[in-house]
């Protein structure tokens, strides 16, 4: 089956013991792409969240890798292959159950400033996993899934907004 990217919103309390929820659409999402149930999850390098993927991703940070040296090559600039490749290769792999259950290791909690809950937005390649101040923080350019996210917070405390 063709894998057709991440698309889409959710938000997942805190659970039990660390525990958070893949939303359906994700895990069907992560199934695909990983041929049975693995979650990568790694830091965003440049926002204040994670970043989530199947499997299928190597190959496309290594095809990513070669673009990336290849281009610094090109520009006569410097570019460290082992340090970048550590970046993009540095993720965790997370097994999540049927339901779609994961426990998130403390150091990517932490990375992520996650706290009582997780908001997920579709990327295409990838998913983001969003503590919901830090994405109310962001600009403009984040409008949509701010509100999507305000409103999921507020279906999950039982007020409407």
């Amino acid at each position: 089956m063709l894998f057709g990217g991440y698309s889409g919103q959710a938000y997942s309390p805190a659970g039990d013991k660390g525990r958070f929820v893949l939303p359906p659409l994700f895990r069907k999402a992560l199934k695909e792409s990983s041929e049975g149930r693995v979650l990568c999850i790694a830091k965003h390098p440049t926002w204040n969240c994670l970043t989530g993927f199947g499997l299928s991703r190597k190959l496309e940070l290594e095809t990513q890798l070669d673009r990336e040296e290849e281009l610094a090559y090109r520009a006569s600039r410097d570019f460290d292959r082992d340090t970048r490749a550590s970046q993009l290769f540095g993720f965790v792999e997370l097994p999540f159950d049927d339901s779609g259950r994961f426990v998130m290791p403390d150091h990517l909690r932490d990375l992520g400033r996650i706290e009582d809950g997780l908001y997920f937005q579709g990327g295409g390649r990838f998913f983001t996993l969003w503590n919901p101040a830090e994405l109310e923080s962001m600009g403009d350019d984040w409008a949509s899934a701010k509100a999507a996210c305000a409103s999921f917070l507020a279906d999950s405390k039982g007020t409407k907004k």
